[in-house]
């Protein structure tokens, strides 16, 4: 009970003090060249909303995955990114504006395709026809977790310019330690079941995991998107939104069936540390192009 009002409380706090940290970076000249050059967020969202669950899909079945942890591996394809994929975007050097973007566009457009993408991996694996519930609250939760603290963020940084940047290596820093901590408590509570959680759907969340990164990066390459846009796309569907995706599977009135929620919960930890990874790998004899 406690670890679960820990996760409740501490980690929608801890993401939307990072996203106050962004916005100290942003102004809206940044969301204005996302509008005036479009490609990028049509880019992302075909990466999002058609690769990637197709991806998906050839995992679980090359892995042979049981019907259960199959459908909750779709789950988590289906679920857009979360407010942890703009932090690993600032802290790699990212199109955060662009992060921002996609977050918000993929959390209003899931209340269609995620029913949708789940219906179908409830049909193809266990036979089934349920009916997924839109989730309206939980969308409402990403923008107010994402959009209100970068607006206050953007606010002092277009107030108080001065004050954003002495402030932007500190919160940076005080960004690293809140990752740790979210790592941590994630860890915590989930230790009775995470060794064999790990054997049963951990190589196909990390096969997953890293095929999502691959196709959010080089497909933008290949397209000729530049390498901050490339990169934001690449951690924006890379990291997916676990928290919405475990929720789903264990309410009461939606899927309510924790197996479901094991490939979010294995995904959730095994992100951080590939992402810090990717983020690394890319940014090495980094050319701003």
């Amino acid at each position: 009970m406690q670890s679960s009002a820990l996760t409740a409380i501490f980690l929608p706090v801890a993401l939307g003090i990072i996203m106050l940290g962004l916005g100290l970076s942003l102004t809206i000249a940044d969301f204005k060249r996302v509008v005036v050059y479009p490609r990028a967020v049509i880019v992302g969202l075909l990466c999002q909303m058609l690769i990637l669950p197709v991806v998906c899909y050839g995992l679980a079945v090359g892995f042979n995955l049981p019907p259960e942890l199959a459908v909750g591996l779709m789950l988590l394809a289906a679920s857009p990114g979360g407010a942890t994929a703009n932090l690993f975007s600032h802290l790699a050097k990212g199109d955060v504006a662009l992060n921002i973007t996609l977050t918000a566009v993929n959390s209003v457009l899931s209340l269609l395709t995620l029913p949708f993408i789940v219906n179908f991996a409830l049909t193809t694996f266990m036979g089934e026809g349920k009916v997924l519930p839109l989730q309206v609250d939980k969308v409402i939760q990403v923008f107010a977790i994402v959009l209100v603290p970068v607006s206050i963020g953007m606010t002092i940084r277009g107030v108080r310019p001065k004050l954003a940047d002495g402030l932007d290596r500190p919160v940076r820093i005080l960004s690293a330690v809140f990752l740790i901590l979210i790592v941590a408590a994630t860890i915590i509570k989930e230790r009775a079941i995470i060794g064999d959680a790990f054997a049963s759907v951990g190589p196909a969340a990390l096969c997953f995991n890293l095929a999502s990164m691959g196709v959010g990066y080089f497909i933008p390459r290949l397209l000729r998107l530049n390498k901050r846009q490339s990169i934001a796309i690449g951690m924006e569907i890379g990291i997916h939104n676990g928290t919405l995706a475990i929720a789903i599977a264990t309410a009461p009135t939606l899927l309510n069936n924790s197996v479901m929620a094991l490939p979010p919960a294995i995904y959730s930890l095994i992100m951080f540390f590939t992402a810090a990874a990717f983020g690394w790998l890319v940014n090495r004899g980094r050319n701003n192009d």
